[in-house]
């Protein structure tokens, strides 16, 4: 592209994402640190990229680009929320739109499961056992899903 071609804006990010609690059989949580925010600790996660994307690819797809893991089972949960978006990313969707749709998945993998970060996106990552990992989210709802990671495992 000509140094003097102007970029296309880039389209609104579509207030449906997923939720990834990637995990070890022996409950170890996976949380990476966001590079927009350090010191948020978080699961995977990220928006749908068409209307017509499936959750659960969106998932997988979701979990490649964040932590290059391309394996594991990936199970969906069967569980929706809605939650207001931060105010701090709003401004990532069409003028006026204030909530989010969010799937909730588990993604089982083995121990010592290798992580390539984005370095665009996260700074660090940790695995901690299920309680720790809920405690460490930033996100209420984040939390929330790590702290039904033992129950939905049985």
């Amino acid at each position: 592209m000509p140094s003097s071609a102007v970029s296309e804006p880039r389209p609104f990010k579509i207030p449906r994402s997923v939720l990834v609690v990637i995990h070890t059989a022996a409950l170890e949580v996976l949380l990476i640190e966001r590079a927009d925010r350090p010191g948020f600790w978080q699961s995977v996660t990220g928006s749908l990229d068409a209307e017509d994307e499936d959750p659960a690819g969106a998932a997988r797809r979701e979990v490649q680009e964040e932590t290059g893991i391309t394996g594991g089972t990936l199970v969906d949960w069967q569980h929706r929320i809605e939650y207001e978006i931060y105010p701090v990313w709003r401004h990532r969707y069409a003028p006026g739109v204030t909530r989010n749709t969010e799937h909730w998945f588990g993604l089982r993998v083995p121990a010592g499961t290798a992580v390539r970060l984005s370095p665009r996106e996260h700074l660090a990552h940790q695995w901690l056992p299920w309680d720790e990992a809920a405690r460490r989210c930033f996100s209420p709802s984040n939390a929330e899903a790590v702290r039904q990671l033992p129950r939905r495992q049985r």
